[in-house]
C-alpha cells in the first residue's frame, strides 16, 4: 500500500482531500498542531502532531515510509496583518518551512512532493488574456513571494535529489468552511446590501475546493505530474457581477447591484488607501487549465454551479438563514 502524507490536513483545503475518497487504497496520514484535537482529522486518517511548521520543524516521524506529500500547511493571506516584517513572516513558514521539509523528505526517500502554490505567483491581474504555466513569474504581495521562493527551491531540490516535485497554482479557493474573502461576500449578498458593481466588465476564474482537492490527488498519483506547474480552476470564468448574481441566487437573496463607474471606484480606493482592494474587483484574473487537461485528462468534477450551491447551503446553516 502507497503512503501519503498531507500538510495542513485540518485545514479548508486539507479536510476536503482527506474527506473524499479520492486517495482509497493509500495509507494517509494527516499533520496536526498540537493543540488541535485529534478528532479535527476525518476517521482513518493517522494523525502526525508536528511543531508550527517552519526552518527548525522535525519532520523525521512523520516522513516514515512515505511515498508521497502533499504540502498544504502554509501561513496564509491575514486579513489585518499587525507584522513589522510580513514578508519576513511568511518566508519563515512558506519559503523556509517548506525548504526544511522537502530537504527532509528527499533524504527520507520520499518519491513526490506536490506543492500548494498561488496564482499570485503568476501576478495580481492577467489583463485581456488567461495566465499561463509558461508566464514569466510576477508575485505581487509577500503571500505570493514567498511561494515563488519556495517553487525555485523546491525544483533546485528535485534536480540534486530527483524527488519528483508538482506545483499547483490555484485562483481563489471557495466552498464549505470558506474563510475570508469569499466568506465576507456571502454575508454582504445575503444580507441585501447594494453593490455599486453593475459596471464591470471583467473576467475572473475561481476554484471550487473539491475540485482542487480533485486536482492534488491526481497530482500526486498521475505519473505525468512529475516535474510540472499546473494552473487549475472551474473553467468557467465570470465577470464580477456575474458572480454576485450566481452567489445571490444560490442563496436564495436579489442581487443587489447598481451601476457605479469604474473610474470613480478606483478614486475612491486611492482616497482611502484601498487600491490594491478596488483593482483586485475591478480586473481580470483568469486561469488557462489546458495543461493540466491535456497532460492528467483532467477535469473538474463539479461545475460552478454545484460548488455555489454546496457553499451556499452551508452557509445558510452557519448564520441560520
Amino acid at each position: 500500500m502507497n503512503s501519503i502524507l498531507i500538510t495542513g490536513a485540518t485545514g479548508f483545503v486539507g479536510r476536503s482531500l482527506v474527506q473524499s475518497n479520492l486517495l482509497d487504497g493509500w495509507r494517509i496520514s494527516g499533520t496536526i498542531l498540537a493543540f488541535e484535537p485529534l478528532s479535527a482529522l476525518a476517521p482513518g486518517i493517522e494523525p502526525i502532531v508536528v511543531e508550527p511548521i517552519g526552518p527548525a520543524t522535525h519532520w523525521e516521524r512523520a516522513l516514515r515510509n512515505v511515498d508521497v506529500i502533499v504540502h498544504l500547511a502554509a501561513r496564509v493571506h491575514v486579513m489585518q496583518d499587525t507584522s513589522a516584517d510580513p514578508l519576513r513572516e511568511f518566508r519563515l513558514t512558506n519559503t523556509e518551512g517548506t525548504i526544511r521539509l522537502a530537504r527532509q523528505a528527499a533524504a527520507a526517500g520520499v518519491k513526490r512532493f506536490v506543492f500548494m502554490s498561488t496564482i499570485g505567483v503568476n501576478g495580481n491581474l492577467s489583463g485581456t488574456r488567461a495566465f499561463t504555466e509558461d508566464d514569466k513569474p510576477a508575485p505581487h504581495n509577500p503571500y505570493s513571494i514567498s511561494k515563488w521562493e519556495a517553487e525555485i527551491s523546491l525544483r533546485d531540490i528535485s534536480v540534486k535529489s530527483g524527488m519528483e516535485v508538482v506545483i499547483v497554482r490555484a485562483p481563489l479557493v471557495y466552498g464549505p468552511g470558506n474563510p475570508g474573502n469569499f466568506f465576507t461576500l456571502l454575508n454582504v449578498i445575503a444580507k441585501g446590501i447594494p453593490l455599486p458593481l453593475a459596471s464591470i466588465h471583467n473576467q475572473k476564474s475561481f476554484l471550487y475546493v473539491e475540485n482542487l482537492a480533485n486536482a492534488l490527488a491526481c497530482c500526486a498519483t498521475n505519473s505525468n505530474a512529475a516535474g510540472q506547474t499546473y494552473l487549475v480552476s472551474d473553467l468557467e470564468d465570470v465577470s464580477t457581477p456575474e458572480l454576485i448574481r450566481r452567489v445571490a441566487s444560490a442563496l436564495g437573496r436579489p442581487a443587489r447591484l447598481v451601476p457605479f463607474p469604474p473610474g470613480l471606484l478606483r478614486l475612491a480606493g486611492q482616497l482611502f488607501n484601498k487600491s490594491a482592494a478596488v483593482n483586485s474587483v475591478l480586473g481580470s484574473l483568469s486561469v488557462d487549465c489546458r495543461k493540466i487537461q491535456r497532460e492528467l485528462n483532467w477535469k473538474p468534477p463539479y461545475s460552478m454551479g454545484q460548488g455555489l450551491q454546496k457553499t451556499a447551503e452551508w452557509f445558510k446553516c452557519q448564520v441560520k438563514l
